[in-house]
């Protein structure tokens, strides 16, 4: 299975991050969101984070995290991802390297556009069979669309319960999302 995640700030200790998303502290957040990653994530999946995996310089806190995290870990480098944390990720077996600033895959014939910032790479008028979709972060928004666009996907712990989200589920919104834009367009 293959799943996706971002901004999950691991060891964030601030406030204005971990209390928006339900919880009255960094280490309520970080636990939680470890016990739902494990939940879903097995060790032989394929797990894309998109950016700002851990933030501090608690290097053994990361490495222990990472121990306990399912799944192998795809990382693309956000905003702060710094070069010490990168250099650190470089030595961690669970991550699949190179990590990249952004990627792209295939999966049922969909292309899939993979960066930490929101993208454009499609729009309204291209066939949705074609469209590339653009899978982001970065804006701890919980709205699924980027402004409505329905190839302009939130794989943020924010818009997902603080779980990673499953290619399948995604492809399922967002071909729902089409067809709430086709109604409208269809209304008379």
């Amino acid at each position: 299975m293959i799943w996706f995640i971002s901004d999950l700030h691991f060891g964030h200790d601030k406030e204005f991050i971990y209390g928006p998303r339900g919880f009255k502290s960094v280490e309520e957040m970080n636990e939680t969101q470890i016990n739902n990653w494990n939940s879903v994530v097995a060790p032989e999946d394929d797990i894309y984070v998109l950016g700002d995996f851990f933030l501090g310089t608690d290097y053994d806190f990361i490495r222990n995290t990472l121990d306990r995290l399912n799944g192998r870990i795809h990382l693309i480098i956000g905003n702060h991802d710094t070069d010490s944390k990168l250099a650190l990720y470089e030595t961690c077996d669970k991550i699949v390297k190179p990590m990249l600033f952004a990627d792209r895959i295939k999966y049922n014939k969909k292309l899939l556009y993979l960066s930490h910032y929101p993208t454009m790479t499609s729009n309204l008028e291209a066939d949705p069979k074609l469209a590339v979709i653009n899978l982001f972060g970065h804006t701890h928004s919980k709205d699924l669309f980027y402004n409505g666009l329905p190839f302009m996907y939130n794989v943020a712990c924010d818009a997902h319960n603080n779980t990673p989200i499953s290619i399948d589920q995604i492809l399922a919104d967002i071909k729902n999302e089409i067809k709430s834009c086709i109604a409208l367009l269809d209304e008379k």
